[in-house]
């Protein structure tokens, strides 16, 4: 029986766009992550596409920080926006597409993060999402006076408290709690006003917030880890899943198994939209398709693709061994746990070489990628989506802005042909164009269950 949803959509601006040579590109400005215009442009070729959002990643050290010199000057995209401050200028040009953008809960406090993204929710008019993450990111720790950077274990445990306690801060206050009545001379219904006062293993903070609660209740929450630890912090607290896979069996196993995590734990396995992300190469033809990859793949430096890929594999010394011999066995207990095994997967179902390895992953890092027609795109989407792998797809341009163009003037009209895409925004926010429910402030609950 087909689906009565709808397809949903995230577009991931990467400022190049996502193949790591991506920024060779003769279509590609120069240094697009400082190039306010090309972000304006990219988000609203996604808003006329009818995309659900924006999404922005985000790390907190010089990409290939850790690399030698002759690694970090072949690299691109090294510097560009901090996501929040561009999400805040984009909202003021956008109107309807959603804007979400990643913050760490390792090197973030949560006053200061759930503070931001309420400013962005009302500068928005309630279209703003978190990406929740513990930042993989090790050369993170030196720009924060931390001497190491923290285990996996540590990072999700401090995690599951920090996103605890932002949402205890953007329930601060009651939604109709500042009254502004000039008459009687109150700013503020004091019955509205909520102290978190929370006091737990990594946090003391006594609140309330100094912004009132944001349009949507809370900004959409998105998460993106899919080791164990990710997959429990995301059913208990996201509404959004980003993930990567290689194969629609992984993808179908993958979302069989958050939905029952999130249903395990009391919630409708509806609100958590699960979308993987989809690195789609088109052309009008296959072999056009086939070519437009050829020529950016030939583009990849093998400096760079070599860091790449050991940068997947948790920063393993790959410096010892032969481009065009296997990968070997690693154990990085400290690596991003689902990119590894997804990555020393691919090589090995594959039996791939480590030059084919890093060529293989140079565009999608390790995502689903699709090289092909409008049709046989859309075809994929629809697979999965009916298949039950998917309840939408982050879709990574190869390059911007013309790899978005492409998607939006193709693939999108074939969707809505098959009643898979939307042709309206339903909603002005978010929340509403998701169909997440806007949830209720838990201080007001309870003390109406209590009255």
């Amino acid at each position: 029986m087909a689906r009565q949803d709808k397809i949903r959509l995230g577009a991931f601006l990467r400022g190049p766009g996502h193949h790591l040579a991506a920024w060779r590109h003769p279509e590609v400005p120069a240094n697009p992550g400082l190039d306010f215009a090309h972000y304006r442009d990219a988000a609203l070729i996604a808003e006329h596409g009818l995309f659900d959002m924006v999404f922005l990643a985000d790390s907190l050290s010089a990409r290939n920080g850790e690399q030698p010199i002759e690694t970090l000057e072949r690299t691109g995209h090294v510097v560009h926006f901090e996501p929040l401050t561009l999400l805040s200028a984009l909202s003021a040009v956008t109107e309807r597409v959603g804007l979400v953008a990643t913050a760490s809960t390792t090197y973030w406090e949560p006053f200061h993060l759930a503070r931001l993204f309420a400013s962005l929710d009302h500068l928005s008019g309630g279209r703003a999402g978190w990406n929740i993450v513990t930042s993989s990111d090790a050369a993170a720790a030196g720009n924060f006076g931390r001497e190491a950077h923290p285990r996996h274990a540590d990072r999700y445990a401090r995690a599951e408290e920090f996103v605890d306690v932002v949402l205890k801060l953007w329930d601060s206050w009651d939604d109709e709690a500042f009254i502004a009545d000039k008459a009687s001379g109150l700013a503020i219904d004091r019955n509205g006003i909520h102290i978190p006062d929370h006091v737990g293993t990594h946090f003391r903070v006594r609140g309330p917030l100094n912004v009132a609660r944001p349009i949507q209740g809370h900004p959409v929450m998105v998460q993106a880890g899919s080791s164990d630890a990710g997959q429990d912090l995301a059913a208990r607290t996201a509404e959004v899943v980003f993930t990567a896979h290689a194969t629609l069996q992984s993808a179908q196993a993958f979302y069989a198994d958050l939905k029952a995590r999130a249903a395990g734990l009391g919630r409708q396995p509806e609100s958590i939209r699960i979308m993987p992300g989809i690195f789609p190469v088109i052309g009008a033809t296959k072999t056009e398709a086939e070519d437009k990859f050829a020529a950016i793949q030939g583009l990849t430096d093998p400096v760079v693709g070599l860091a790449l890929l050991s940068g997947l594999l948790g920063d393993a010394d790959l410096s010892g061994y032969d481009l065009d011999g296997p990968l070997p066995e690693l154990d990085q207990s400290e690596a991003v746990k689902s990119r590894l095994k997804l990555v020393s997967g691919i090589a090995r179902d594959r039996k791939l070489t480590i030059r084919e390895t890093y060529l293989a992953i140079a565009g999608a890092r390790g995502h689903y990628q699709v090289v092909g027609t409008p049709v046989e795109i859309a075809d994929l989407l629809e697979e999965w989506f009916e298949g039950h792998a998917a309840d939408g797809f982050n879709i990574m341009p190869p390059i911007l802005p013309a790899g978005l163009s492409d998607f939006v003037d193709t693939v999108i009209p074939e969707l809505q042909r098959r009643g898979l895409f939307r042709t309206a925004y339903e909603g002005a926010t978010l929340r509403e164009n998701l169909g997440l429910e806007r949830p209720a402030n838990r201080f007001a609950t309870k003390a109406e269950a209590a009255e």
